[in-house]
């Protein structure tokens, strides 16, 4: 299944292998339900304070230097209740929000069957890395409950390196790890930004985005080698690449012979 020239494909996870976005709809939903139902909020206010939260973890920046993401993460709530409803700093409701959507999150967060029996069949091939982004303590917490460790022989987390994606240094890491060079990987995963302009910026052999809903980027948005609308569309591709790599070769041999 691997193409000719490809030993190694770095993965990204949330939102790539599992379902980030959707696990942490059904989170939201649950702190909802307790604000409605246990501290007599709203509906108006109890989305309110969701969405202000929503907002601010969008801009989170985290120094684990200064403080640990479980602190700041119940900060972000806290701020949200006072914001939406007033009064006096509220830290015991804002921590059991935080608490609750997480572990809600957490539950949810699975690696579909499917997509496990594809990368079983895929490591049968080539070698397997995941490359995920963010915060040390919850991107490990994910990798735990969607229990994916097993499908990969090394594990990089962006919170653990000195920088992140899309900065070549974390993709060069990742190949001296598997002892491969770049142009023998390929990066799959949801970002444009991050995923594939990573990966291009570190010489990859090719990169590949996944694009569910099979919206147009922006025309400033770098340009992907292959788009696909599920990650399960992966094994064709590494196989168009195979008959591509072969073909040329073919060509090159042809000429060669006629020359």
């Amino acid at each position: 299944m691997g193409a000719p020239g490809v030993k190694a494909v770095f993965f990204d996870l949330d939102n790539t292998l599992v379902d980030t976005a959707a696990a942490g709809r059904r989170a939201i939903e649950e702190v909802v339900k307790a604000l409605r139902c246990r501290h007599r909020c709203g509906e108006g206010q109890a989305r309110a304070i969701c969405e202000k939260v929503q907002a601010k973890l969008l801009k989170e920046c985290h120094d684990p230097a200064r403080t640990c993401i479980t602190e700041l993460r119940i900060s972000h709530w806290e701020e949200a209740i006072r914001e939406t409803i007033g009064g006096e700093a509220n830290r015991s409701l804002a921590a059991e929000c935080y608490f609750l959507w997480k572990s809600t999150r957490l539950r949810h967060l699975t690696l579909a069957e499917e997509t496990r029996g594809m990368l079983t069949e895929l490591r049968k091939a080539v070698r397997l890395l995941l490359l995920t982004n963010g915060d040390r303590q919850t991107q490990r917490e994910k990798i735990e409950a969607c229990a994916c460790q097993p499908y990969f022989d090394a594990i990089v987390v962006g919170g653990e390196q000195k920088e992140e994606k899309p900065a070549p240094s974390i993709f060069h890491y990742c190949c001296d790890l598997l002892g491969v060079q770049p142009a023998e990987c390929v990066m799959v995963g949801d970002s444009l930004d991050t995923d594939i302009q990573g990966g291009l910026n570190a010489g990859l052999k090719a990169t590949v985005w996944l694009n569910k809903t099979m919206a147009a980027p922006a025309d400033s948005s770098p340009v992907p080698h292959y788009v696909i609308s599920s990650v399960l569309d992966l094994p064709a591709v590494l196989q168009k690449m195979e008959r591509n790599i072969n073909a040329k070769l073919g060509n090159e041999h042809a000429v060669s012979s006629n020359g």
